[in-house]
């Protein structure tokens, strides 16, 4: 039974031991079911005595009133037996209350159950005789009188004692040896006797087994309600000494009945001079006086009323400083139902409170720099919004983002990013004033909630804002200088609630951005209307793409010496049902910022390898973006795409700007060396309108240097960009790279170009970009053109 599991169903049997029950298991401690059968046996022994006792006293009886009518031999071998029998138990019960204490163990409960049931069951043997011996041969008045006799032995079950296994060892068999002294009595009486006599000691075995399990649950209750009694006193007593709690209890005047040492030294008082002071007296005297109140009223207006009170918490001044307590109280009723005083629990949790206090500010506040977080911020928005509606107070908000705060960071290492950051918000919070508040959204994202009527002066604190934060840092020996940008929007005047209020802040900073960084815009319309179109055109191209409106226009690309069509560049069209021609320039920096420009570049690559198969002989050139180059699966791609159309790789070309090479990236290098070992070239496109830094020519590998329109555009007025221009296609050929000229649309730039260069040229001069299904014709009439151009 290690595992307190009993199976009561074992004491249903005569010579089972543990509880009984109707049977099944039941889970029990086993020291509880120890004592439980302790129990019983006690209340076996304390009956043992008188009825054993009994038992001899009819012995005797019985011998007397069948003298000279039974053999005297066994009358006499009766008593002498039964005689020895209750000698031996009376001595045993005696003796037993020495070892019957108080704590039982199981080796004694077993060994005095086994001893108690082969008591019983040597009166049962002994008794068993008397039916078989009075019965049969004696006139009716006798057989009446042993039967009789039989009868109340049977029913003596009932006073035998709890055990049930006990009562059923002594009364088996007697009803046994009765059956066999009514199966000699005249007939049908005998028979109808021990029919009866079955109902009956079936009935007397049944409530005994009834008996036995009740008077076994009565002792479990017991020793249950016992062993918790003295479980509630320990945890009482512990209560009673804990550090932090208290009981309390007051009379019908509300004064404490007892002052608890743990209350008195939780406001550095003594016991003694609490006595006779009410509760309600104690906190008022201890009151905190601050604003934002302190809990008492609550407590001494329920006390008044005679309420309840649970988790009352109260700030209190006291000797050893601000406490906090928390309270909670019952009113106690007399026998009579008049009101009797209170009783309740009381607690020091100023421990918990400081903690609380100190898990509330960091919950909303930025561990880094000490401003109020996000999660305070988006509350503050909300109260402002809410202020503003109820035309209370208007407000600004200021979205501020630093610009070159990843390059320090790069450069510099993140400990020289945390510290700037600190210095950041140092000068946020001292530009605040008493109408302004700051916070640090995360990274280098910082806000500002400027409580104003006007514009104005929103935009004052925001210049005051840009100004300040572009000053230089003097951090860890180093001079740091960063700028700042800020969007502006308004409550009431630019959006009524906090989510609106967040996106125009957000649209005014990305304006400020496009503008160029280290300015303050202001919320404006269109910048919401702009914001709009981005993402209809956003979830208008994605559909174009699958409806296939998305098409591929080629410009040619033409040898200056020969006027061969030696290339032609691929370049998006798109014609939406709904809204015509949308300009490449106005979808590509949407596709870019969703990443949606990867899934328009694999299918630019596979439709343009396809169309150039039917222009034997020529290159087409795919612009591919800085977004999708630099994906790990790039090259896998353009490689599957080769494989799939059957283009040799030398025909296909690769245009990347230089903002690829500007963010760098070991998967940059990585997948030019690998499209370059594959066969496909390599074109650096609008050279000249960037960084144009001669560092990237000499650590990248390019097959060819496009020069970009601008420089094209005033090559025949300006003699400064003619110069730049030579330069740049010397330094090409020198670097072994083949050049296009892009935007020729004059004669008069052709004939400059002519007499300077001999790479290709690409532009309206010779076509606008056309669709695949004219180029061959386009073809045709340039080589046509060319032909007439070198005769004449």
């Amino acid at each position: 039974m290690a595992d307190g599991t009993l199976r009561f169903g074992r004491l249903l049997h005569p010579f089972g031991r543990s509880s009984p029950t109707a049977g099944g298991t039941l889970a029990v401690d086993e020291r509880h079911d120890r004592e439980a059968r302790a129990g019983m046996l006690r209340e076996t022994v304390e009956v043992s005595n008188y009825s054993t006792v009994t038992h001899l006293a009819v012995s005797v009886v019985l011998g007397c009133l069948f003298w000279g009518h039974a053999p005297s031999a066994y009358l006499i071998g009766l008593n002498v037996a039964m005689f020895v029998v209750v000698s031996v138990t009376m001595t045993l019960t005696y003796r037993s209350s020495r070892w019957l204490g108080p704590a039982l163990s199981e080796d004694i409960v077993r060994r005095g159950i086994a001893l108690a049931k082969l008591a019983a069951l040597l009166i049962g043997l002994i008794w068993s005789t008397m039916p078989a011996m009075l019965i049969p041969s004696h006139e009716s008045g006798y057989q009446l009188v042993a039967v009789a006799t039989a009868a109340g032995l049977i029913s003596d079950a009932y006073v035998v004692g709890p055990i049930l296994a006990v009562s059923t060892l002594m009364i088996v068999p007697i009803v046994l040896g009765t059956f066999v002294g009514l199966a000699a009595c005249e007939a049908p009486f005998g028979l109808y006797i021990s029919l009866l006599l079955v109902v009956y000691a079936l009935f007397v075995l049944f409530s005994t087994r009834r008996m036995s399990e009740l008077s076994y649950q009565r002792l479990l209750d017991r020793v249950v309600v016992q062993d918790q009694s003295q479980t509630i006193g320990l945890l009482l007593n512990e209560f009673e000494e804990s550090a932090t709690d208290w009981l309390w209890e007051t009379d019908v005047a509300g004064r404490l009945r007892h002052a608890p040492p743990r209350l008195a030294a939780a406001i550095g008082e003594s016991a003694e001079d609490l006595c006779g002071t009410t509760l309600a007296e104690l906190l008022s005297d201890h009151a905190y006086r601050g604003e934002n109140g302190n809990g008492v009223a609550e407590v001494a207006d329920a006390m008044a009323q005679r309420q309840s009170f649970h988790d009352r918490v109260v700030r209190l001044e006291t000797a050893l400083g601000t406490r906090w307590w928390r309270l909670n109280g019952n009113p106690s009723w007399a026998a009579d139902g008049a009101f009797a005083g209170y009783r309740g629990v009381g607690s020091d949790v100023t421990r918990t409170h400081e903690s609380e206090a100190q898990i509330n500010y960091l919950a909303n506040h930025d561990t880094l720099t000490g401003l109020p977080n996000r999660a305070a911020f988006q509350t503050a928005v909300e109260q402002a919004c809410g202020a503003a509606a109820l035309s209370e107070a208007q407000s600004a908000l200021l979205y501020i983002d630093l610009d070159g705060f990843k390059a320090v960071n790069d450069t510099y290492g993140h400990t020289t990013g945390d510290m700037l950051l600190r210095a950041v918000a140092g000068r946020l919070a001292a530009s605040c004033g008493d109408r302004s508040r700051a916070y640090r959204l995360g990274g280098d994202e910082f806000a500002m909630l400027h409580r104003c009527d006007d514009q104005a002066s929103a935009a004052a604190l925001a210049g005051d804002v840009v100004a300040d934060l572009s000053r230089a840092y003097a951090i860890d020996g180093l001079n740091i200088v960063v700028g700042a940008s800020v969007g502006i929007a308004r409550t009431s005047a630019d959006a009524e609630d906090a989510a609106t209020l967040l996106s125009r802040a957000d649209l005014a900073l990305y304006s400020a951005k496009a503008a160029g960084k280290g300015c303050w815009k202001h919320f404006d319309p269109q910048l919401e209307q702009r914001a709009l179109r981005h993402r209809h055109l956003d979830a208008a191209m994605r559909v174009a793409l699958d409806r296939g409106e998305l098409d591929l226009h080629y410009q040619p690309q033409v040898d200056i010496v020969s006027g061969r069509v030696v290339g032609v560049e691929a370049l998006l069209r798109w014609h939406s049902r709904d809204d015509g021609w949308i300009s490449p320039a106005e979808i590509i920096p949407i596709a870019e910022a969703t990443g949606f420009i990867a899934d328009i570049g694999r299918w630019a690559l596979l439709t343009a390898c396809t169309n150039v198969l039917a222009w034997p002989g020529l290159t087409v050139a795919v612009n591919i973006s800085s977004v999708h180059f630099r994906s790990a699966a790039f090259c896998t791609e353009v490689e599957e795409v080769l494989c799939r159309t059957g283009l040799a790789p030398s025909r296909l070309e690769i245009e990347i700007t230089e903002s690829i090479l500007l963010e760098g990236g070991t998967e940059v290098t990585t997948n030019m060396e690998r499209l370059r070992a594959a066969g496909v070239r390599l074109s650096l496109d609008d050279f000249g309108t960037g960084y144009s830094s001669l560092s990237y020519l000499s650590r990248f590998t390019f097959d060819k240097l496009k020069v970009d329109r601008s420089f094209v555009r005033e090559l025949h007025v300006r003699s400064d960009v003619l110069a730049i221009f030579d330069a740049m296609n010397g330094m090409a050929t020198a670097l072994g790279m083949s050049v296009t000229v892009e935007g020729v649309e004059h004669e008069q730039q052709m004939q400059i170009l002519r007499q300077r260069f001999t790479g290709s040229i690409q532009g309206f001069y010779y076509s606008k970009a056309r669709p695949a299904r004219e180029i061959a014709d386009l073809i045709q009439a340039l080589q046509a053109r060319a032909e007439v151009e070198r005769a004449a």
